[in-house]
C-alpha cells in the first residue's frame, strides 16, 4: 500500500497527499468550481474499498498551509493493464483543481516524473476542458462526448425542450401505462437496479460491474446516492443511480422490449434526476 504526505522531490515544491486523510481536502472540493462528485471522499472510498485503488493528489500547497490546488489520481495496479496513474478510474472526468496554468504545468511535470520513478506504464488524465496545455510528454489518447442537461428550468420548460418524438411521446406513453416511480437507497432498490444492469449489459455482450461496487457506493456516499426505479405494476422496467448535488448519472439499466409486461413498454431509456 502506498503512503502519501511527504514532498516527492525537494526540488519541485510538489507534495503528495492522501485525500481520504488530509483534513483540507473536503474544504478544497467544496469551494473549487471545477470539483465534482468524482473528487469526493465517498467516491474515492468506494474505489478503494472495491478495487484497492489508493488515491493520491499532487499539490504545490505545503502541509501546513491552506490547500489551494491539486491534481487527483488513483494508483492502479493490474495484471492485465499494468501499473499506472489514472485520474480517475470508472469516472467520466476528473478536472484538475488548479488556479493557473503554471500550477497545472508543474503538477503535470511532477506526475510524469513520479510515473517514471515508480516505473508505471503511463499517466492518464480525463478532462473536459480543451484549453489545458499539457506537458509535451502528454498526448491525446481518446476523445469522448459528455452529455449535460441543465435541470434548473421548470419541469414544463424542460419538457418543451425535449424532442417531440424521441422523448415527449415516450413520456406520454409511460403516463398512459401508469408507471410508478420510487427513489431511495434501500437494499431492495439496489438489487432491482443491479438486475436491470445485468440485462442491459447482457444485451451488449458485456459483463456487469461487481455488485460490491454499488454496495460500496451506497455505503461510502450515503445520502448523496439516489437509486430511482420505474415499474410497471410490480415489475421494475428501468432504473438509474445518481450521485451528488448535481445528480450525476453513473448507471442506467432497463428491460428490453421483449421482457416488459405484455410487450407494451418500449425499450427507451428512463432517467430522472
Amino acid at each position: 500500500m502506498a503512503t502519501w504526505g511527504m514532498m516527492s522531490s525537494p526540488y519541485t515544491g510538489v507534495y503528495a497527499i492522501d485525500p481520504l486523510q488530509d483534513d483540507r481536502w473536503p474544504e478544497l472540493i467544496a469551494r473549487h468550481p471545477n470539483a465534482s462528485v468524482f473528487h469526493t471522499r465517498g467516491w474515492l472510498g468506494a474505489l478503494q474499498a472495491t478495487y484497492g485503488y489508493a488515491p493520491v493528489a499532487f499539490t504545490t500547497s505545503a502541509p501546513n498551509v491552506r490547500l489551494t490546488n491539486a491534481v487527483l489520481f488513483c494508483a492502479v495496479r493490474s495484471w492485465l493493464t499494468g501499473s499506472r496513474f489514472v485520474s480517475l478510474p470508472f469516472s467520466d472526468h476528473c478536472e484538475p483543481l488548479i488556479e493557473c496554468a503554471e500550477q497545472f504545468g508543474a503538477l503535470c511535470v511532477h506526475a510524469e516524473a513520479e510515473r517514471a520513478r515508480e516505473r508505471r506504464k503511463y499517466v492518464e488524465m480525463r478532462s473536459v476542458n480543451p484549453c489545458f496545455e499539457f506537458d509535451k510528454k502528454f498526448a491525446r489518447a481518446n476523445t469522448y462526448t459528455l452529455h449535460r442537461l441543465d435541470l434548473r428550468p421548470s419541469l414544463d420548460a424542460l419538457h418543451k425542450g425535449f424532442h417531440k418524438d424521441c422523448i415527449q411521446r415516450k413520456i406520454s406513453r409511460a403516463e398512459r401505462e401508469s408507471l410508478t416511480y420510487e427513489a431511495g437507497r434501500s437494499p431492495l432498490l439496489l438489487q432491482q437496479l443491479y438486475r436491470l444492469l445485468q440485462l442491459t449489459r447482457s444485451r451488449h455482450h458485456l459483463p456487469p460491474q461487481p455488485f460490491e461496487w454499488f454496495q460500496n457506493l451506497v455505503a461510502c456516499m450515503g445520502k448523496d446516492v439516489s437509486i430511482r426505479i420505474a415499474s410497471n405494476g410490480s415489475q421494475p422496467i428501468a432504473g438509474i443511480m445518481t450521485l451528488g448535488r448535481d445528480a450525476h448519472a453513473v448507471l442506467a439499466g432497463h428491460q428490453g422490449r421483449e421482457r416488459c409486461r405484455d410487450g407494451r413498454i418500449g425499450s427507451g431509456a428512463f432517467g430522472s434526476r
